[in-house]
């Protein structure tokens, strides 16, 4: 029999135990007896932990009932004029306006960025976090990286001699990455920037569920878990106390993106002062989508409110209508996961709609024990479920939206596949990088040397250039094709 330890009493154990027979979820206690002390008191400290409750009411919502969250839905595309673009010359005075407008807001220390950066790089062959993964640049930069150093030019642009920018750094973590994201940072003296200025916080768990509504257990001593999502981070601020970190330091915009994008550019001062200027609370960049059957989401109107329709969920004939006035794609604004909000909708206003926030089911193989047999399962087909939430679940429920349009090759390079699948890989986000350090050196008068129609190993350092600026001194000059510019006065010419 399992002894009393510190951490729990035989009448705590014995209300936990009833709480999870009520729920009908009493399995789980099958092989308690049989626990030594320490993983007895780990497996308590975890089932205590779980809300047992709203857990059922999540999977009964979600799965035995999904008629009561879904209803019938009409989908339409967005409005013509409805949203920004930066993808028109006619539309140069106000980029001007609305960039003028976030590098103000950045000056004035009013903007912060979220890193949702929870991801595993399993798919990608590393066992570190996906931020920690080399794409392959001639400065071997991991993601990081990379976007570390965008934050710290985009300080040094916005900064004056009377005022010092600051750009607050918070970082989504999940269970599995946390340790080693935040030893990553602590290892690289948190890429330059002030430790004062990174926030790590971690999102949350839910319990993997049989087909059947029963929660698995991994081992015997131990609930399978997964991740809540990417749409975890409106519970996670609130719950670590991110948002009144923010609160403290003046906050009042946030730019909120996913780790995988190495194009991505941080605390971008155009959408931060676009939406900002429409007196938005909430905001999202989309680009167009490369063709009618590209298998990417779209933002669009469903029940005449914003949301995002999975490709699945349009038909042929939708996914090809036009636009009559321009013939392009009506359902054509792609979802990129990068977002815009105040601090006042994630503080107030989210707390109020979060319940109202479906899940989505993933039916995935998930390591578990059998409960009739004791057997370690290690399934080769789906034999369960993880509940999640999506970040554009709040969509639906903001009353002023910002949507601007951006360029994809300046702005989206996803990295979601193992090397060598060529699509969204390592080698397709290494030839968008360098290939827009290319064209930042042509748009300031350089040419860049392309050798027998090789593929060019380019790169210029984020300190250096975080959109193209800075760069006047290379004009008229032949720049090496293969080299790293952290210093403009040192180019390699031919």
């Amino acid at each position: 029999m399992v002894q009393s330890t510190p951490s729990f009493t035989s009448e705590s154990l014995a209300a936990l135990k009833k709480r999870f027979e009520d729920a009908k979820q009493a399995h789980v206690f099958k092989y308690f007896d049989d626990l030594d002390d320490e993983s007895a008191a780990a497996f308590f400290e975890q089932l205590n932990t779980i809300d047992i409750e709203r857990c059922n009411e999540f999977f009964d919502r979600t799965v035995r009932n999904p008629a009561s969250q879904e209803g019938s839905a009409h989908i339409e595309p967005l409005k013509s004029g409805s949203f920004g673009s930066t993808l028109t010359s006619s539309n140069a005075a106000d980029m001007a306006k609305w960039a003028d407008e976030g590098m103000r807001l950045i000056r004035e220390n009013k903007v912060a960025v979220i890193l949702l950066s929870g991801g595993q790089g399993s798919r990608l062959g590393s066992p570190e976090p996906k931020g920690c993964y080399d794409i392959g640049l001639p400065s071997h930069m991991n993601l990081f990286e990379i976007q570390a150093q965008r934050i710290r030019r985009l300080q040094q642009i916005a900064s004056t001699p009377e005022q010092k920018a600051t750009i607050p750094w918070l970082v989504m973590t999940s269970g599995p990455t946390s340790a080693a994201i935040q030893k990553k940072f602590a290892d690289s003296n948190f890429f330059g920037l002030n430790p004062d200025d990174v926030y790590f916080f971690r999102q949350g768990v839910l319990p993997c569920f049989d087909l059947e509504g029963k929660i698995m257990l991994e081992k015997p001593g131990k609930v399978a878990v997964a991740p809540d999502g990417n749409g975890g981070i409106y519970e996670a601020l609130r719950l670590s106390g991110a948002l009144d970190w923010l609160r403290k330091r003046g906050i009042e915009h946030i730019h909120s993106y996913c780790v995988d994008n190495c194009l991505v550019r941080v605390a971008d001062p155009t959408f931060i002062g676009y939406a900002a200027l429409r007196g938005a609370e909430c905001g999202a960049l989309v680009v167009p989508k490369k063709s009618w059957n590209e298998p990417v989401g779209v933002i669009c109107l469903r029940n005449g409110l914003y949301g995002v329709v999975e490709y699945s969920e349009i038909s042929e004939d939708m996914a090809r209508m036009t636009r009559p006035e321009t013939s392009e794609l009506a359902y054509n604004a792609g979802n990129i996961c990068n977002h815009y909000y105040t601090l006042e909708f994630l503080q107030k206003r989210v707390p109020e709609i979060e319940s109202k926030f479906k899940h989505h089911i993933a039916r995935k193989k998930i390591k578990c024990v059998d409960l009739e047999t004791g057997e370690q399962l290690n399934p080769t087909k789906p034999n369960g479920i993880k509940l999640e939430r999506f970040v554009f679940d709040v969509f639906p429920y903001v009353q002023q939206m910002a949507i601007l349009e951006v360029d994809r090759k300046d702005q989206f390079s996803p990295l979601k596949n193992a090397p060598g699948s060529g699509v969204d890989c390592p080698e397709t986000s290494r030839r968008d990088l360098i290939l827009q350090c290319v064209r930042f050196a042509e748009a300031a008068g350089a040419t860049v040397q392309v050798v027998d129609g090789q593929e060019p190993s380019f790169e210029i350092s984020p300190l250096v250039s975080y959109a193209g600026e800075g760069l006047e001194s290379l004009k008229g000059k032949t720049l090496a094709a293969d080299q790293y510019i952290t210093n403009v006065e040192d180019a390699a010419t031919v």
